[in-house]
């Protein structure tokens, strides 16, 4: 497993992913550009605050794209046993 040392936010973090380098870079861009939009907003919030703002926008992405992963399986599945019946 490949092990990764990034700057994100002004942090260094190091760790291990079974990710490609690319998708580690894709993660931390869209970590990055979600902080900048937040912090740009005007309002005076510390970085802690920030972060937690980021953590349940990306949790809440998740869980929408989670559903909607949920409503495809079921529509596929219809669909497969419309296929399957005579």
């Amino acid at each position: 497993m490949p092990g990764y040392t990034l700057n994100v936010l002004g942090l260094e973090v190091n760790f291990k992913a079974e990710a490609s380098s690319a998708r580690i870079e894709r993660a931390r861009t869209l970590l990055e550009n979600r902080y900048e939009e937040l912090n740009g907003r005007g309002r005076n919030l510390s970085k802690e605050r920030l972060l937690i703002f980021l953590a349940l926008g990306l949790a809440d992405d998740y869980l929408q794209m989670d559903d909607r992963l949920a409503k495809l399986d079921e529509q596929l599945a219809t669909l497969l046993n419309k296929i399957d019946s005579p």
